[in-house]
């Protein structure tokens, strides 16, 4: 859902006023080319009381976007506290000229006003410098749009959990009561045996379309169809489970229990709900899946979910791994979406390739004794092999040193899941974990 913006463009008259009439402007229309809903007044504003007025009409703005479009005092930033609580981003302009002449704005200075007086309140803010057609200033407000945008959808986040985490798997676990506190989320749980009484009570019929959208996606050169259609009940079961309680990501149990209770592996099952806006993380973790939810919402793509299980010296890089619930679109094309079986226990269909080369950003939602803190960094996928059965992923962190990276993480106390994200979105998380107290390791 889009967020609710409020644009705060402030001048006085006193200052040259067909330039901060010009960058009004064409402010309002780079906003409006951003925001889906954002509130604009006709003119600028001149007086705190004409602020306030405009301010009433709208109610729990999710956004204050606050423009020094000329020098103006704290008198106006004192009526936008008094009257919201939501973060405000600070903007000032350039000076039309610097040419020995007169001082025509002043912005900067009124920006300097207004931070001071935001800072002393301890209230959210941030600060962006350039004029409306500058792309630093558009790419700032569009990284503030989605962080914000992805805020209020991890409020409105409710996480399947099915079954719970294996033994010694504890790290995949949430407090609840923390997790509402510090993100809005909910938990909709169900046992594993649930899931398998539901799949084994379809008939082939009803499962049909769910076997037909796997074999449409992936490459299948050895899976017996008994296999086949037990994936399709576990799919149709894990769908209907997802659909009912309204779910945006799922952490669901896979061994031994599907395994030895079902006699299928629910990687492919994950693997396809990942595909369909579904994050989904195995081995029930929980943050894990948390994490998925944060990368696919900021990129509209599927995530992968991997241990980091070795360092490939040749190429300064950590490989992620995992027995084959990798997103079939994440596929390198020179393999494509390749089915297999299990590596351990031998049974599929589970995914088997190695994944898709590009810039990519790893995360992770963890905890430690003070609550939630977060793993980042950026990187680029390899277009290397497949390094093992399942599905992997080879990433050279920025700058390479890969090796030494890997102590840090390790010194530093990580879970020994991440999500590799394709895209850079290294400044929407910074934005998130500033607004959402969340401590950030930027590594």
């Amino acid at each position: 859902m889009a967020i609710k913006a409020v644009f705060v463009p402030l001048a006085r008259t006193t200052f040259y006023m067909p330039s901060a009439e010009e960058n009004f402007s064409k402010s309002v229309q780079l906003l409006k080319n951003i925001f889906e809903n954002i509130k604009v007044p006709d003119s600028l504003i001149t007086e705190p009381s004409d602020l306030s007025k405009y301010l009433d009409e709208v109610s729990e703005p999710d956004l204050i976007i606050y423009q020094c479009t000329t020098f103006i005092g704290s008198e106006f930033m004192y009526e936008i506290m008094r009257k919201s609580k939501c973060p405000v981003l600070i903007w000032a302009t350039r000076e039309p000229s610097i040419d020995g002449t007169r001082l025509k704005l002043n912005s900067l200075t009124g920006a300097f006003s207004a931070g001071n007086s935001v800072y002393t309140q301890n209230r959210d803010f941030d600060f962006i410098f350039g004029n409306p057609d500058e792309d630093s200033v558009v790419e700032s407000l569009t990284k503030y749009n989605k962080a914000i945008t992805l805020i209020n959808s991890l409020k409105e986040l409710i996480i399947g959990v099915v079954g719970n985490q294996p033994a010694g798997f504890g790290f995949g676990n949430v407090n609840e009561t923390d997790l509402i506190g510090t993100l809005g989320s909910r938990v909709a749980r169900i046992e594993a045996a649930a899931i398998m009484d539901m799949a084994k009570n379809y008939t082939k019929e009803e499962v049909a379309e769910d076997l037909a959208e796997l074999n449409a996606c992936t490459i299948n050169t050895n899976i017996p169809d008994e296999n086949m259609e037990k994936y399709a009940r576990l799919h149709k079961a894990f769908k209907t489970f997802v659909d009912e309680n309204n779910i945006g990501a799922l952490a669901s149990r896979c061994w031994p229990d599907f395994f030895t209770g079902f006699g299928a592996p629910v990687c492919a099952v994950l693997s396809i709900l990942n595909d369909n806006n579904i994050a989904a993380s195995c081995e029930t973790d929980i943050g894990g899946a948390i994490s998925m939810f944060i990368g696919s919402k900021l990129t509209e793509q599927a995530t992968y979910f991997g241990d980091p299980v070795a360092i490939d010296e040749e190429c300064d890089s950590i490989v992620y791994w995992h027995c084959g619930a990798g997103a079939s679109t994440l596929a390198n094309k020179s393999c494509g979406a390749k089915l297999g079986v299990h590596p351990n226990r031998k049974i599929g269909p589970v995914m088997d390739f190695g994944l898709k080369s590009g810039e990519v950003t790893v995360i992770r939602l963890g905890k430690d004794q003070n609550g939630y803190r977060m793993f980042m960094y950026k990187g680029e996928a390899l277009d290397e092999p497949q390094k093992f059965y399942g599905t992997s992923v080879t990433v050279k962190p920025q700058g390479g040193k890969a090796a030494e990276y890997v102590k840090k993480f390790v010194n530093d106390g990580w879970e020994p899941h991440f999500v590799v994200v394709y895209g850079d979105i290294t400044k929407e998380i910074e934005i998130m974990c500033k607004l959402l107290k969340i401590r950030l390791f930027k590594y």
